[in-house]
């Protein structure tokens, strides 16, 4: 399987023919966690999801194809990153553009595996944290599963008959569940009905794991979609088996899952972030950058790459976006690379009118040919207006997306003094940290 623009649904081709594979489900828009990306590219504490997802598929022990379901408008950005990412196993691993929903997403990565693979297990993206040591128990428990069959009981009496009823699959697939600790309440509108035995409760997580073929025949008969894929092999007559979950196996959901997911992370590093005493290859370099804009009620008001309707906005051969061209020029000086007027003039018809993200990510992308990553970036807004405080973790949001690591936003102003305090315009000041790659 390789990393091409061909995205045709045609059987991909391995040099291992691996007998088993990983869909990595990334397509998803991550409309609630609001920060306006598609989740999979969120970073975590400096990482996106996506790239601490592969990370751990590609640490496994046994070799294993991999398809990345990607959002079909950041299929060149996905295939970079995963080619990035995998390096030497890159032959192992493909990029399909996902569907209108998780169901068809998850048949666009099962349609291209080879049928040389007997197992496959579907991951989302947004449990990036999830250990490699699931992935193999939920592996060897299919095998497992396959080899000696759906067993003697009630359950699998019940199974059974549930699969003669519909004819249609047959075979045994496996999630990974957490018992539920929390008391469960059934309601009608806000009233308490009853108190649900919590016994017999399990909260599921991924990677799922099923016999390819069996899977495949349970999606094309799929009648609604579900929640998760084994509710779709379930409701097509196969049946379901649990292995124990992992706790950091989580799905990152919201905000506070987002934060949540940092903390585990720096617990795991056992260290501070920018400790270059854990990590003599950090290289660590930081750069500066500032930019001033004037005020123009003519146009609209644009700052940190979001939209302030009712304000002026700020002149410039671009938006004028004065934060995203101050985190612009930070990123050019810690990598040594000059700065915004040189990489993307006013001479260059394509950055009249450009968004100050375009700026950004073109920064990050220089970094990136340098061999340099981000690391941190803080930016510090001067000026009256606009008023950015109830925006804050918005801004931080939207920039750290396009940076790939995380921003810090501040504001003040300069008590009436100086052109700011007049209200003519607009100051940024920026600091960026990068480091080798």
């Amino acid at each position: 399987m390789r990393t091409t623009n061909d995205t045709t649904t045609a059987p991909a081709q391995s040099p291992a023919l691996a007998a088993r594979a990983v869909v990595v489900v990334a397509a998803g828009s991550g409309t609630r966690l609001g920060i306006g990306t598609a989740k999979a590219f969120v970073p975590v504490a400096g990482e996106r999801m996506l790239v601490r997802a592969l990370r751990t598929v590609l640490t496994l022990a046994e070799p294993t194809l991999v398809v990345v379901v990607a959002p079909a408008d950041r299929m060149d950005e996905c295939r970079a990153l995963v080619l990035d990412v995998a390096g030497a196993a890159a032959e192992y691993v493909t990029v399909v553009p996902g569907g209108a929903d998780r169901h068809a997403s998850v048949q666009a990565g099962l349609a291209v595996l080879p049928d040389s693979v007997a197992t496959v297990l579907v991951h989302d993206a947004a449990r990036c944290l999830t250990p490699a040591s699931q992935f193999e128990r939920v592996f060897v428990a299919v095998a497992e599963a396959l080899a000696a069959g759906p067993g003697d009981g009630a359950a699998a009496a019940a199974a059974a008959a549930a699969a003669a009823a519909v004819s249609r699959v047959r075979g045994v697939g496996v999630v990974p569940a957490l018992p539920v600790t929390d008391t469960v309440k059934r309601v009608a509108g806000d009233v308490v009905v009853e108190t649900v035995d919590r016994s017999a409760l399990v909260g599921v997580q991924t990677p799922q794991g099923f016999p390819l073929a069996a899977l495949r025949q349970a999606y094309a008969v799929a009648e609604q979609a579900e929640t998760d894929d084994a509710g779709v092999f379930q409701a097509a007559g196969g049946v379901v088996r649990t292995v124990p979950g992992d706790a950091d196996a989580f799905k990152i959901t919201t905000r506070w899952d987002l934060g949540r997911a940092e903390a585990v992370v720096a617990e795991r590093a056992g260290t501070r972030p920018l400790d270059t005493r854990a990590d003599p290859r950090a290289d660590l370099r930081v750069g500066l950058g500032v930019d001033v804009h004037a005020f123009d009620p003519a146009v609209p008001c644009r700052v940190g790459t979001l939209d302030f309707p009712g304000e002026p906005g700020l002149s410039g051969h671009s938006d004028g976006d004065a934060v995203a061209h101050a985190v612009c020029d930070a990123l050019l000086s810690a990598g040594g690379l000059g700065d915004i007027g040189g990489r993307f003039g006013t001479a260059d018809p394509r950055f009249a009118g450009a968004a100050g993200d375009v700026f950004v990510r073109g920064a990050v992308e220089l970094l990136r040919d340098a061999g340099l990553e981000p690391v941190r970036v803080t930016v510090q807004v001067i000026g009256n207006r606009p008023r950015i405080g109830a925006r804050r973790d918005e801004m931080q949001d939207a920039l750290a997306a396009a940076v790939g690591a995380p921003v810090a936003v501040s504001g003040t102003t300069t008590d009436g003094l100086g052109f700011t305090g007049r209200g003519e315009g607009l100051t940024a000041i920026a600091t960026a940290v990068v480091r080798s790659r």
